[in-house]
């Protein structure tokens, strides 16, 4: 017993772990896994803010030979990062349970007899008992460990799941250096500070957001400290450590693209190109862009706030009042803390903002301790046994759990791995696909491609990106040959781009005309040497607005799942649909999408065939589409023509 009460957050985070593999995504899921999956098997350079340790840290786990695959393997990596979170985590409430005291009964009569001058030794008693303080411990790192947003970094590769460690992590010495005894500045390399200093880099070196725990520290540390002379040489002391160790992990990224990876965002050779970078420049028009986006994304997070926790939403606004009363300044610093990442996170006008809550996540799990224990000890004043209060607390947990489980479930998404492969493998050797499918194509096309070594010969082109000038350096890495001919237009392009990248005056219409320029001579200059394919979105949402045209003489007709741009209007084969599609159960917003581009493209090839009275043909398509996307709706006027 005497191991396993030492021991509880260990084991804790294995349970957890265990779970976490359960929910584990086998491949390739949406947004930006494939790209970071593949700057840690590659040593490349993710999108801004670079994530330095991230990458490093991926690349050594990646190279560790394990029988999985390498998106396999650091996925699991995230479900690593996410354990070793929830276990600091609990072993971090405990720490701070055992530093709540109560003034014993006997110090209290000092008080009552001091006009007598009777002394008695003040002695302060832990306010919680062992029992206690363990339960509610491990029953708050359950609320942390399956909430929604939380238990789903753990199911594929992220940043955000070594940022939420590295959370944990600075938050436990932040507190051990606020309960320590020492009397730091005497011998400043033994100050728990210096170690909080240390933490606190490698939180920067992995996420920015890393700033949002800095005014919750700063309360936490001016209110034990004051702002005084020692205060301040403390702080500069901690710099003399935390800034060393922050240039040191991103002097990766000059290092790295001065060696032109394959994956090289940004390109950040430079002084003007890593502050570029490591600022998020190009993301940072949609922060802090109008109240009324705050206000949605405000929304939103109340809303959202109840299937995060489901009913453990109940231990967290107990916990608020219950932490405010049993230590102010730990209430207050978690109260901070958490208003903080709101308001910031709030002002991020961005789709997939639930990540940007992490922290808030995480001071909000730390209230449910408080409000566990307290409901703990009510329960002992109503004569409830310790092993009634644990089982109720295992059947909160239980249908906490199972209403959390279907959301999160990964381990049957294979649905981006088969469309990217369906997409890339149904094209001619070498050929130019141009689409701007980040989190559906483009992204997981460079795992597939550099670290799978999956139809290298096809180059996919983001189109989107081409309006930063960092991308043609990585196209003249990656495929030297397909800029070559249009050398004039690419420089006029770059070079009106400059102001535009350094927030200087320039003209947008003559950006865009450049820009335009590019797209269109890429095609016109390309079309002899390489198959072209366009994806359908620009086809959707630009083409038939007008908004990108292809060269005069040219067209486009459907091709399986893209369109393929020619010169006459001749009949083209395409592949019949024999691509393996495998779907997810549970299907969000991102798997919905590539079932519309799929059926989408296989009901435009179907009607092409009829046009050149191929009705055999069209029907392989129809098939196709009723086999494999039961939800799909085909236009009644296609079934008509097909007949039986």
């Amino acid at each position: 017993m005497r191991f396993l009460k030492k021991n509880f957050p260990v084991f804790t985070g294995l349970f957890v772990f265990i779970i976490y593999l359960i929910t584990l995504a086998p491949s390739v899921v949406e947004i930006d896994s494939g790209e970071l999956a593949t700057v840690q098997a590659t040593l490349g350079i993710a999108h801004p803010t670079g994530y330095p340790l991230f990458t490093l840290a991926g690349y050594i786990f990646s190279k560790i030979p394990l029988p999985f695959t390498t998106i396999f393997q650091v996925n699991i990596l995230a479900a690593i990062w996410c354990s070793l979170a929830v276990g600091i985590f609990t072993y971090t409430s405990k720490f701070i349970l055992d530093n709540i005291y109560i003034i014993s009964n006997q110090a209290s009569k000092m008080k009552k007899v001091k006009k007598k001058k009777t002394t008695f030794p003040q002695k302060n008693v832990r306010a919680f008992t062992e029992f206690e303080t363990i339960i509610s411990s491990i029953a708050g790192g359950m609320v942390l460990a399956f909430s929604k947003t939380f238990w789903f970094q753990s199911t594929s590769v992220e940043v955000y799941s070594m940022q939420v460690f590295l959370f944990c992590l600075a938050i436990l010495f932040l507190l051990k250096s606020f309960f320590s005894l020492k009397q730091e500045g005497i011998n400043f390399l033994k100050s728990d500070w210096i170690i909080f200093a240390f933490v606190l880099a490698l939180c920067f070196s992995n996420h920015m957001t890393s700033i949002l725990i800095l005014p919750g520290t700063a309360y936490l540390y001016f209110s034990k400290y004051k702002f005084n002379k020692r205060s301040i040489k403390q702080i500069i002391i901690m710099l003399f450590v935390f800034i060393p160790v922050l240039l040191l992990f991103y002097s990766y990224l000059p290092i790295r693209a001065a060696q032109s990876p394959n994956l090289n965002w940004g390109n950040p050779i430079d002084f003007e190109r890593i502050l570029r970078h490591i600022s998020g420049k190009q993301y940072q028009v949609w922060l802090f862009s109008s109240t009324e986006a705050a206000k949605k994304q405000l929304v939103y997070f109340i809303n959202e706030l109840p299937a995060e926790f489901t009913f453990s939403i109940l231990f967290i606004l107990a916990g608020i009042f219950s932490a405010i009363k049993k230590s102010k300044k730990i209430g207050l610093f978690l109260l901070v803390t958490f208003i903080t990442t709101v308001l910031y996170s709030i002002n991020y006008d961005i789709v997939d903002i639930d990540s940007y809550f992490l922290l808030a996540y995480i001071t909000l799990s730390f209230f449910s301790v408080f409000g566990i224990i307290t409901i703990l000890r009510f329960l002992k004043k109503q004569k409830f046994s310790y092993n009634i209060s644990v089982t109720i607390l295992v059947l909160i947990f239980a249908g906490h759990f199972y209403l959390t489980f279907g959301k999160v479930n990964q381990n049957d998404n294979y649905a981006f791995e088969d469309y990217t492969k369906a997409v890339i493998g149904s094209v001619d050797h070498n050929s130019l696909i141009l689409s701007y499918q980040w989190d559906y194509l483009v992204s997981p096309s460079y795992y597939f491609q550099l670290v799978e070594n999956f139809r290298k010969d096809v180059k996919v082109v983001d189109k989107e990106l081409l309006r930063r000038s960092w991308y043609y350096h990585q196209l003249n890495t990656d495929h030297p040959d397909l800029l070559a001919r249009m050398r004039p237009e690419v420089n006029n392009f770059l070079e009106d781009v400059k102001p535009f990248e350094r927030e200087e005056k320039f003209n947008p219409s003559i950006l865009e005309t450049d820009y335009r320029a590019v797209m269109s001579d890429l095609v016109s200059t390309n079309f002899d040497r390489y198959s072209i394919y366009i994806a359908p979105e620009i086809f959707e949402n630009e083409m038939q607005k007008g908004q990108f045209v292809l060269p005069d003489g040219y067209t486009l007709v459907p091709d399986l799942l893209l369109f393929r741009v020619v010169k006459d209007n001749k009949y083209y084969p395409a592949p019949l649909p024999d691509f393996k599609l495998r779907l997810p159960d549970k299907k969000d917003r991102y798997v919905l999408m590539i079932e519309n581009f799929i059926g989408g493209m296989l009901t435009r090839r179907a009607l092409y065939e009829l046009q050149f009275d191929k009705v055999e043909k069209a029907r392989k398509y129809v098939k196709k589409i009723k086999s494999g996307l039961p939800d799909y709706i085909i236009p009644t006027g296609l079934e008509a023509a097909l007949g039986k």
